[in-house]
């Protein structure tokens, strides 16, 4: 029992991840890792999510204005958490994430399960957010060629049966109706592909993305004050503290991605300094655009009209205004780019994570194998983009939200923790970085992220306990037997 907590010290998890001359690129810098996180965070959650949180959607608590302390709320509990972070790449600047910085202080059953857990963060998050980048391309079709995908070819069978549409429409094969979102499965496998080239080029093509949106926001901040009715901000909390927690918890999904930072730790340049300065940085940015957003957005349009068209909340603003069809079109084209910045980093991510827990024999050693000409998980990067392709094509995206949302918190959760067991154990290690505080910082971190999954529902609790069984019992069949840490005792 006591090997299925043994640790991998942190030297050892540093001389891995530089010992190896066939290893991953050192390419990146900090405003390359700055530019990631924010690549990562600023996408499906606040082109969409924004206007589910904001009138409440099946929980019936909206927040409405009081949203801009939604996000406050949000932004403590991840600021607590991202500097847990930031200790952890500076001291072990490897891929793997919370995986492997729980490998380090908790062993190796509860590196597993991080493991595991991350899939849903970032494999099943991407899903979400490939299927919300399919619905904002059909309406920038719309608006700029009049195209329109027919909605068999954009969406799956349960969300095509909601909308009350007539199955014997769609083509059959056998009888069997033919309904999946091939927008979905093109831009997952496009981005594949150029993830497979190399990390520097696929960052090069996040800094463009990353800047564009940018701009597309600070233009939406500038017209929604101008058109900024105070009457909408009556009343300013609707549904009370508990419709602040809700869309607290709905809109954790927006910033979903400062810890993917961690993942691109083996081929930056310099971790120590770096990792801290995009982690936190890339926060804190995004925290001010959103607060931004939701000031804009909230204060030009009332919350019975925003319901009207809660999938895409930005676009209603300015429709509800009356704004140029040109802005329209920017804000539907800004979408669209966020989206695909998001998908790019997530996708990174998640196969360095395959990549470190192949590395220690807990997957196959296919998953560790490193491209001769482009140095880059290709293997892995491969069967990623096939999984959440196939996902996009069938999956509804509501369930797809809420398990990254409580999958992300948990390892959050085990991130803070692992800081203070570290601290314990090995004090005098020296830091590049330190959470200042002392275990102040982690406790109030582990709080903040019980408290928002706390406003998650039964259904998404459900559904983790069920992937957390399946992934036990794919270690027991072959993560414990392939270890190679226990081996090698």
């Amino acid at each position: 029992m006591n090997s299925l907590f043994s640790t991998k010290s942190v030297d050892s998890l540093v001389a891995e991840a530089s010992g190896s001359s066939s290893g991953l690129k050192k390419v990146l810098g900090a405003f390359d890792v700055t530019m990631v996180g924010i690549g990562a965070i600023i996408g499906a959650g606040i082109f969409a999510m924004i206007g589910e949180a904001a009138v409440g959607g099946a929980s019936g608590f909206s927040a409405g204005p009081s949203l801009v302390i939604s996000f406050i709320v949000t932004s403590v509990a991840c600021g607590l958490t991202a500097l847990c972070y930031a200790e952890f790449a500076a001291m072990v600047p490897v891929s793997g994430s919370a995986y492997t910085y729980a490998y380090a202080t908790m062993g190796e059953l509860v590196a597993w399960i991080i493991g595991w857990d991350l899939i849903i963060e970032y494999a099943i998050g991407n899903v979400a957010v490939a299927i919300s980048w399919s619905g904002y391309f059909n309406d920038l079709l719309k608006t700029t060629v009049g195209l329109d995908i027919p909605m068999w070819m954009r969406t799956d069978y349960r969300t095509f049966l909601q909308k009350g549409l007539d199955i014997a429409t769609v083509p059959h094969v056998l009888g069997v109706p033919i309904i999946l979102n091939l927008p979905a499965v093109a831009v997952v496998m496009g981005i594949t592909a150029i993830l497979v080239k190399g990390v520097k080029e696929s960052t090069t093509f996040n800094n463009i993305m990353v800047g564009f949106k940018l701009l597309v926001l600070a233009l939406f901040v500038a017209v929604g004050i101008y058109y900024f009715d105070p009457k909408n901000w009556v009343p300013f909390a609707p549904g009370g503290w508990k419709g602040i927690q809700v869309g607290a918890a709905t809109i954790f999904f927006a910033y979903i991605g400062f810890d993917a930072v961690s993942t691109v730790a083996e081929e930056t340049k310099n971790p120590q300094k770096d990792m801290p300065k995009g982690i936190i940085g890339s926060l804190i940015i995004c925290t001010v655009i959103y607060i931004l957003v939701t000031i804009a957005l909230t204060g030009m349009i009332p919350l019975a009209d925003l319901k009207a068209k809660v999938s895409e909340p930005l676009v209603a603003g300015l429709q509800y205004n009356h704004a140029a069809a040109w802005m329209v079109m920017l804000v539907s084209l800004g979408a669209v780019v966020a989206n695909t910045a998001v998908l790019l980093v997530f996708q990174m991510g998640q196969p360095r994570i395959f990549y470190a827990m192949s590395r220690d024999g807990l997957l196959p050693q296919s998953f560790a194998k490193i491209h001769p000409k482009y140095k880059t998980p290709h293997v892995t990067t491969i069967w990623t983009g096939v999984a959440v392709a196939v996902l996009s094509a069938f999956c509804n995206i509501d369930e797809m939200v809420n398990l990254c949302n409580i999958g992300t918190l948990f390892a959050f959760i085990l991130v803070c923790g692992g800081i203070m067991i570290l601290r314990v154990r090995e004090p005098n290690r020296p830091r590049q970085f330190r959470v200042p505080g002392g275990h102040i910082v982690p406790v109030l971190g582990i709080a903040f992220c019980l408290y928002l999954m706390a406003g998650l529902n039964r259904i998404t609790w459900i559904g983790f306990t069920i992937w957390l069984i399946i992934g036990l019992v794919f270690y027991s069949l072959y993560g414990y037997k392939h270890s190679v840490l226990r081996q090698t005792k």
